[in-house]
């Protein structure tokens, strides 16, 4: 179990994938513990293994403010979690089966909000009042757009980040991705549909719910509003509009603004291409031309144990090879304390959506077409936004700044859920060789062994 964009702060022992943890066995428990040091906000946690994910098992994580630190908005009179996505009829068994085979999953048969189908959900407002609606994209393969009739958003949160505080009539949510808004029920006294609908696909799905007025005078009329369907410009303009609120506080008092990311020297730059491959006759999906395989023991493990023939450092490159693609456990090193550039290239015509495990990065520019040096002059290294997932619209880049501030073994990869489990990720080990308790956690005790790390014992119950 994962939580989607909870950092574990030196304590990769906990981010549940499986480069770090073993399954938890049919029948038992295991208890995660963990410390959500300096971060706030709107997240959620999911099932990592296989393709459990399509068969729910996903929930909301909020993160709140300490009571003494100030936040830029009035206290809300409600708080929803809105869990949005495409959904399968299929089972996960028969989804995985599809993609073990060789074949890309189908077109999704529809959206799902809060596990309800159309006009399945209710949210019950009072007229007058202002209400949080944190919002997540849950699904397996498809960008959404989210919308609610007749009333307007304003964006306060992004993934830990308080935001530049914009009103929207709709907003671009990619997969993995969480948004807070605030919407007042300052309408006639009625109901009105809350709308989700596919992005960048050719056939639209959409569904709806129902912001149900307290006092509510009639039921939803008309049809719900449309929104924007394949249309990338907008999406690009929108997503370039979302900032950092400099003078508000974080997880801490010091304004968000206090830190200067656009005036540190990165120390690396590491350009990362997706691509869709044929492997021995099967559909796979790589990163710089490696198409991850999972090793029979976590990385993590087989780190700590010193367990070798596991993976191997740069078994993937810091730049696209152009070669063909194969199947490899790639493992990429960098260093503690490193601050580095990372550009997501993607020729496709597909969008994509990266997530970054253990990290908050800076999105410093998106465009259209290939990505070069002189990009560079086009970044915002002022107020950009920072998070943890992030789009690639098709066939252009986005460019973020890094901070390595997290030991550990850390999943770089696609949110698109096929693409991922068919090779488009791979592991990041930031690592520090003082091998102190400042740097990272140690091993759990109850953490549990398989693979090639049976036998070995984590340290002593103290």
């Amino acid at each position: 179990m994962a939580g989607n964009g909870v950092q574990q702060r030196r304590n990769s022992w906990q981010d549940g994938v499986y480069g770090t943890n073993c399954p938890i066995p049919p029948g038992r428990n295991f208890t995660y513990v963990l410390q959500v040091k300096d971060q706030i906000g709107s997240y959620f946690y999911y099932p990592s293994l296989a393709l459990h994910k399509a068969a729910g098992g996903f929930g909301g994580f909020k993160i709140a403010s300490r009571s003494v630190i100030p936040v830029p908005f009035p206290p809300p009179s409600g708080d929803f979690t809105i869990l949005a996505g495409d959904w399968y009829k299929k089972n996960h068994t028969d989804l995985r089966a599809i993609l073990d085979s060789g074949s890309d999953l189908p077109f999704p048969d529809g959206l799902l909000i809060n596990g309800r189908g159309s006009n399945g959900y209710t949210f019950t407002v009072d007229q007058g009042k202002t209400y949080r609606l944190r919002i997540s994209n849950v699904g397996l393969t498809t960008s959404i757009n989210f919308r609610i009739q007749g009333h307007k958003m304003l964006l306060v949160e992004v993934e830990g980040i308080h935001s530049l505080q914009n009103i929207y009539d709709s907003l671009d949510i990619h997969l993995g991705q969480s948004y807070s808004v605030l919407v007042t029920a300052d309408q006639p006294a009625q109901d009105y549909y809350v709308v989700v609908s596919t992005r960048f696909t050719s056939q639209v799905l959409t569904s709806t719910s129902i912001l149900h007025y307290s006092n509510s005078a009639g039921s939803v009329s008309g049809p719900p509003p449309g929104g924007p369907t394949t249309q990338i410009d907008w999406s690009l303009e929108q997503a370039r509009s979302i900032r950092r609120n400099l003078t508000a506080s974080g997880p801490r008092p010091n304004p968000q603004g206090s830190y200067h990311y656009g005036m540190i020297n990165t120390t690396r730059t590491i350009r990362l291409a997706n691509s869709a491959q044929t492997i021995n006759g099967k559909q796979r999906y790589a990163v710089n031309s490696v198409s991850f395989i999972p090793a029979d023991t976590p990385l993590k493990l087989a780190d700590f144990f010193k367990i070798s023939g596991v993976f191997s450092l740069g078994s993937i490159s810091d730049s696209p090879t152009g070669g063909g693609a194969y199947l490899q456990t790639s493992v990429m090193a960098a260093d503690f304390r490193g601050y580095v550039e990372i550009v997501f290239e993607n020729s496709e015509d597909t969008v994509q959506s990266w997530h970054i495990n253990g990290h908050n990065v800076f999105v410093v520019g998106m465009d259209g077409g290939q990505w070069t040096p002189a990009s560079r002059l086009n970044y915002n290294l002022r107020d950009t936004i920072s998070r943890s997932t992030v789009q690639v619209y098709p066939v252009s880049w986005t460019a973020v700044y890094v901070p390595l501030d997290n030991v550990g073994m850390w999943n770089i990869r696609s949110e698109n859920w096929a693409r991922q489990y068919l090779g488009q990720q791979f592991y990041l080990r930031v690592y520090s060789p003082a091998n102190s308790w400042r740097d990272e956690y140690p091993i759990p005790t109850n953490a549990i062994l398989c693979g090639r790390a049976v036998g070995h014992s984590t340290r002593p119950q103290q």
